[in-house]
């Protein structure tokens, strides 16, 4: 977008896990650098709508998906063919919390990352008549039926397949764009510096517990001829201690902001098939070895990956996984053409998304004014 009237972005999202909030940090970043200037402000809505209950609300839904995973995966599929515009619990409350936002912040526009957020902001614009653009960015790799709303704008979604299967829900396809998760800008311009050499092995998910705690398993991976092991701990801090100068060829980082730059350098990568995660593993082109998930919606991420060759699946026990690394490793034609499948998906992403919708709500406004 080029010079026009100021315009005001809110992107609402929720903590059920860190990929929506991350999703949206990407987004706010993604149109400040499209038109920069733009005012951009990122809120967790269901911290606005209920503080003194929202950390409880975190802590329980963390405890479910971790012990409780059956039930909510027995959940989740009853409810994903749901019919569109659901009613969730308390939503005059939130409706209530939504009207004051607005009030306060006057945006142009809203973005809804989490599914409560979207539903919510499409009934206001029912109840209130108001020509708020809302659009919906789903950062998973299937379609659940929480989703879908008649008063969303425009769908930004992951791929052109998730395009199709959200058209037969009933959408438009006209207001279905495929763009990818949205992920940091890093991910798609570090360059790679993959020597060619000896193989590098980067392994994802330590501060979430994912994995192994015998020692057998990293006696393996150090054991690994011609294999270089970073592993990313996060802020597990006993893993990191556990680990750190243990092994001659296993490195170990806690916290980085700066994961672009080891999977530039990785030829391989085990990790959980979260959207983001995923999708910063496309647009760096680094084949993806999947733990074995146990969450229906990394179920159906772990099928697309295999769907689009994109990468493999490692069964949860130890030897399994453990096999599935050699197997995959020191495979460089396997690699080639899971990265070259990698390439050929970003190659399928509509370009300026962004920035169209941008120069839209410039002209909506003017159009106002």
């Amino acid at each position: 977008m080029t010079g026009g009237l100021d315009v005001k972005i809110l992107i609402l999202t929720g903590k059920f896990g860190m990929g929506h909030w991350s999703a949206s940090q990407s987004l706010a970043q993604q149109f400040q650098d499209e038109e920069p200037g733009t005012e951009v402000k990122v809120l967790d809505f269901i911290d606005y709508a209920v503080p003194s209950a929202s950390e409880a609300w975190y802590k329980g839904f963390s405890l479910l998906v971790t012990h409780g995973s059956g039930i909510y995966n027995t959940y989740y599929k009853m409810t994903e063919n749901m019919e569109s515009d659901a009613h969730p619990p308390f939503e005059w409350h939130f409706l209530d919390r939504l009207e004051t936002l607005l009030e306060e912040e006057r945006p142009d526009m809203v973005v809804a990352t989490h599914p409560l957020c979207a539903q919510m902001v499409s009934r206001w614009k029912q109840e209130t008549g108001v020509a708020l653009l809302l659009i919906t960015c789903i950062t998973d790799l299937s379609v659940h039926g929480e989703w879908i709303n008649s008063n969303t704008d425009c769908y930004l979604v992951g791929t052109p397949e998730l395009r199709e299967q959200l058209a037969r829900k009933g959408v438009d396809p006209a207001i279905i764009v495929p763009t990818g998760i949205p992920v940091k800008a890093q991910f798609k311009t570090t360059p790679h510096q993959r020597d060619g050499q000896r193989r590098h092995l980067l392994i994802m998910g330590g501060g979430l517990g994912l994995l192994p705690r015998k020692e057998r398993f990293y006696e393996e991976l150090n054991a690994l001829p011609g294999v270089e092991t970073t592993i990313i701990a996060g802020r597990n801090e006993k893993l990191r201690e556990r680990l750190e100068g243990k092994y001659e060829h296993i490195h170990v980082v806690g916290y980085t902001d700066r994961v672009y730059d080891y999977m530039a350098q990785a030829d391989l990568m085990l990790s959980k098939p979260g959207g983001i995660t995923m999708f910063e593993s496309i647009f760096s082109e680094l084949p993806l070895l999947a733990w074995e998930p146990f969450l229906q919606q990394e179920i159906n991420n772990a099928r697309f990956l295999l769907r689009a060759g994109i990468g493999a699946v490692a069964a949860k026990e130890i030897e399994d996984c453990l096999e599935a690394i050699r197997n995959l490793i020191y495979d460089r034609e396997k690699l080639s053409a899971m990265a070259g499948n990698m390439r050929r998906l970003k190659s399928q992403l509509a370009d300026n998304t962004l920035g169209a919708i941008l120069e839209t709500l410039r002209v909506m406004k003017g159009a106002c004014a």
